[in-house]
């Protein structure tokens, strides 16, 4: 297997004393630390304020850029899927997916794997070996918010960010208790189950508590009634998957809070089970563990990830073992400067990120191997008047062996009508992206390149977004935005070297996304459409060698030119029918772009009637995917499954 995608995993769940003693000290120094500040902040404290929970909220220094945040209602009825699911069907972004509960990779405006930065509460869990996230392995479960971000955001974000960001996060409940269990069976022997609890209470006239405990389990046993599909295979899988979710919340009177966050994650897939000799199982496990403070306008965040891959092939029984420790720590500070008097203060955020890597992976040329990141940023907002808003960044990140560039951003936002039913907003930034390279493209033995370059670029984009109240009877939303990045010194593991890793791809990504909201309510009835569409163009734009001269201009691999997406709803009081519709382009196969997947387009239907007595509730839900029974490959020589169907039911009970 090739080295860029082998995941090698682990024989077991098993924590090392050493690496837990580790974390608690960590805690420890870092928690002393905030207690100080703490006593030196409330030395003089009288006034009670009220509280305000803020975690990370990046988006506020994101002017200019395009964010998209999907509703807690598309979260809900989508409740047993993983972020792949839910992403392919509200956005534009295509995905690179090998069936159900196998690999699924984001190509984000035209970019690769490697190029979206996953964030969960802040924090990059993106694998450092591999340097991308298999969106397969995060459930809807395992957090409360999703948010897209659209474009580079290095300088608010850090490395990754070059594609865009996908922002995870994790919400204070405010309900006093809330319980929800439920359970979905699918077609093909596939089934989900998910478990919830939510709590909050006063503790004292100065302290309230509040959690989350969530527990989710699926397998996916890909029992196809037929093997092939035109002639094409679709290849027998299993999966399986589980986790816990725990988020805990203290939160004062006096603007402090308390968070602790842990997300444990087990997925355990194996491709052609009953092949005794050609099965290959990978099993990838982690555990996401996190505690913050916050005081007023100081933050401290410090947190431990610990990812295990196993793999094997043929023999099951003795996988090859790769376990990746980060540990990290965050400080930042929330200050105003005022400029030009008190009605338009600056808002601006500094601060530092401290990261170490300690990594165990067989095909390295030595092990363990260890690096250290560090990253200065300065974030600034400034709304001078109540039509422009603007933000300029500013990160430097510093890496074992590497000076990554420094990295500047700036944003701005005009309104250029402002009625009580009509808003046109211009939008624009101009910043620059970073990619650090992974540890597999430094260390792997033979093939991998300790003195590879960082990837750096530069993007620019532009966009109208315009809301129209009452229009229609309800409110109308629509956008576009027209993008271009420049990525140089791209990494490519080059067949002309054996697959070794070099910077040999400057890569130009432009093109255009439009979208629209339309949400309308009259009486019990209520409806909505939010469709999307994008055209990118991706290419090579200089070659390297001799190897590159043939592809220069052609589009990159497995990103489609067209994208398209669309959701509508209608809803008779608790019952609810909705359709969606995804469709892609052909996708290229070759870098001479000679071979090549077809387009296509897919149909879903979701139904869902909800039953409410007193404080419960029983949701009802029927799925009915790829309604026409398209065939269509995503990957060459796997076609993917046809028709299917999942049925759900989900029980509730809120105390409010």
């Amino acid at each position: 297997m090739h080295p860029k995608n082998r995941k090698i995993t682990a024989n077991s769940l098993r924590f090392s004393v050493f690496t837990i003693l580790r974390f608690v000290r960590y805690s420890i120094l870092w928690a002393s630390f905030a207690f100080t500040v703490t006593a030196y902040a409330q030395k003089d404290s009288i006034a009670l304020d009220p509280v305000t929970v803020k975690g990370f909220v990046p988006q506020k220094f994101m002017s200019g850029l395009k964010i998209q945040r999907i509703d807690s209602a598309s979260l809900t009825q989508v409740r047993y899927q993983n972020i792949g699911d839910v992403l392919s069907a509200y956005t534009p972004i295509a995905f690179k997916n090998y069936g159900p509960g196998q690999l699924s990779t984001a190509s984000f405006r035209g970019t690769s794997a490697n190029h979206t930065a996953v964030l969960w509460n802040g924090l990059n869990i993106n694998a450092p070996t591999l340097g991308q996230t298999d969106f397969s392995t995060i459930p809807v479960a395992g957090f409360d918010q999703l948010s897209v971000q659209y474009g580079s955001a290095a300088s608010v974000v850090g490395s990754d960010a070059v594609g865009g960001s996908i922002l995870l996060e994790s919400r204070a409940s405010a309900t006093p208790f809330h319980v929800s269990d439920g359970r979905q069976r699918e077609s093909f022997r596939n089934h989900q189950s998910r478990t919830d609890v939510r709590y909050a209470a006063r503790l004292s006239d100065q302290w309230a508590f509040s959690g989350k405990t969530a527990l989710y389990n699926g397998r996916m046993n890909n029992d196809y009634p037929k093997p092939t599909r035109n002639t094409y295979a679709l290849l027998p899988t299993e999966t399986f998957q589980k986790g816990i979710v725990q988020d805990l919340f203290l939160l004062s009177r006096n603007d402090q809070e308390i968070s602790v966050h842990a997300w444990l994650t087990d997925n355990k897939l194996t491709l052609t089970p009953d092949d005794v000799q050609g099965r290959e199982m990978t099993r990838t496990t982690a555990y996401r563990t996190m505690v913050r403070y916050q005081v007023r306008t100081l933050t401290l965040r410090t947190a431990w990830v610990r990812d295990i891959i196993d793999y094997a092939k043929g023999d099951l029984a003795n996988p090859d073992h790769s376990v990746t420790d980060k540990f990290s720590s965050r400080i930042e500070k929330d200050f105003t400067l005022n400029i030009g008097g008190d009605l338009n203060p600056v808002a601006v955020k500094t601060g530092g990120e401290w990261t170490h890597y300690r990594s165990r992976v067989p095909g390295y040329a030595r092990s363990p191997v260890s690096e250290n990141r560090t990253d200065f940023f300065l974030l600034t907002r400034w709304q001078p008047t109540a039509r422009v808003t603007t933000s300029f960044n500013l990160r430097q990140g510093l890496v074992t062996g590497f000076n990554p560039p420094f990295t500047p951003s700036v944003g701005l936002e005009y309104g250029l009508i402002q009625k009580t039913l009509y808003n046109l907003v211009a939008k624009g930034s101009y910043g620059r992206s970073y990619r650090v390279p992974t540890l597999n493209e430094r260390y792997w033995k033979d093939l991998g390149n300790p003195d590879i370059r960082p990837e750096t670029g530069w993007n620019k984009e532009i966009g109208l977004e315009q809301t129209f109240k009452a229009a229609f009877g309800g409110t109308l939303r629509t956008s576009a935005t027209f993008y271009h990045n420049r990525i140089k010194d791209w990494t490519y593991w080059n067949p002309t070297r054996n697959y070794r890793v070099e910077n040999l791809q400057q890569v130009l990504a432009r093109g255009i996304e439009l979208q629209l909201n339309y949400q309308h309510q009259t009486g019990p009835w209520r409806t909505g459409l939010e469709a999307g569409y994008a055209f990118n163009k991706s290419s090579q734009e200089k070659a390297y060698d001799n190897y590159s001269q043939d592809i220069i201009g052609k589009q990159l691999v497995y990103v489609p030119e067209h994208t398209a997406n669309a959701n509508a709803f209608v809803q008779f009081k608790s019952t609810k029918l909705t359709g969606q519709l995804q469709a892609a382009s052909k996708r290229y196969t070759t870098f001479d772009n000679s071979q090549f997947l077809d387009g296509y387009g897919l149909l879903n239907l979701l139904a869902e009637h909800t039953f409410a007595f007193y404080k419960f509730k029983l949701v009802l839900q029927g799925q009915v995917r790829n309604i026409t029974d398209t065939f269509y490959l995503n990957v060459r020589n796997n076609a993917m499954p046809g028709r299917s169907f999942a049925l759900s039911l989900t029980f509730s009970y809120d105390s409010q």
